[in-house]
């Protein structure tokens, strides 16, 4: 009677499949917290709704304009912004220092493919949103241009990129209770002013000229002015582009596991 050949040897998972998924993992986690449900699915939603049915916000509109029009594409640009900064930031922020970084590092998962993953699983959840609140829109009338839904989802991609390495590069180099603070605090501060709800035109002074130049004020403009004739905003993308660049090294320099 002859011993039974071994077993093979446990082997990890292709790389493709290490990062979907962590991508899976990670979306599953975001739709399931409800902190993160309210800040990414129902607080736009009253935005959205709010705005569209009232007038307490001057929102610049010209002539033959409804508010929707206006509010519709400025609240997904908000969801976008919850999410892929606000969200991750915080959510980075706690897992660095409970260690969750740092031993998810160590796996076959690698850095690279734990980025690779939260980002997908952002990009998800994104799906999600735009699916949700588009749907919650068209519900109180928004009626975008067609032709406009290529170039707002290249804008949302760019834009997802940069605030995400933001996010990151917040995470990375504050405390955790620090992030929790100044995450929320820039999330109310650009829905305020950052020209994603209200259109910068409307803000004061030189802050309507500068907001433009913010991820926030590119990301509302741009998707406002693809919503609208179904253009692509090229200022606002190369501002996208810019940011997207500068942060991803920044993170790349200062961001810290532990």
């Amino acid at each position: 009677m002859t011993a039974p050949a071994p077993a093979p040897a446990p082997a990890p998972a292709p790389p493709v499949a290490r990062v979907l998924a962590q991508a899976r993992w990670e979306a599953g986690t975001m739709l399931r917290n409800a902190e993160q449900v309210l800040l990414t699915l129902v607080l736009p939603a009253l935005v959205l709704v709010g705005l569209s049915r009232t007038e307490i916000v001057d929102l610049g509109l010209a002539p033959g304009e409804r508010p929707v029009d206006v509010v519709a594409p400025g609240v997904l640009a908000l969801a976008v912004l919850s999410t892929a900064f606000t969200g991750q930031a915080i959510a980075t922020g706690f897992d660095r220092r409970s260690g969750v970084l740092r031993l998810l590092a160590t796996t076959p998962l690698g850095r690279g493919g734990l980025l690779a993953g939260r980002v997908l699983g952002v990009l998800a959840v994104e799906a999600v949103q735009v699916v949700l609140l588009g749907g919650v829109a068209l519900a109180v009338g928004w009626r975008p241009d067609p032709v406009g839904l290529l170039p707002g989802a290249l804008l949302v991609l760019v834009a997802t990129a940069a605030l995400t390495a933001l996010a990151l590069l917040l995470a990375g180099t504050l405390r955790a209770e620090a992030v929790l603070a100044v995450a929320n605090l820039v999330w109310a501060a650009l829905l305020v002013g950052g020209g994603v709800v209200v259109p910068a035109d409307v803000l004061p002074g030189a802050w309507g000229v500068l907001v433009h130049v913010l991820p926030s004020g590119a990301l509302g403009e741009g998707l406002r002015q693809a919503s609208l004739d179904g253009s692509l905003d090229l200022a606002a993308l190369g501002v996208l582009l810019a940011w997207a660049v500068v942060a991803t090294l920044a993170a790349r320099r200062w961001f810290r596991w532990d």
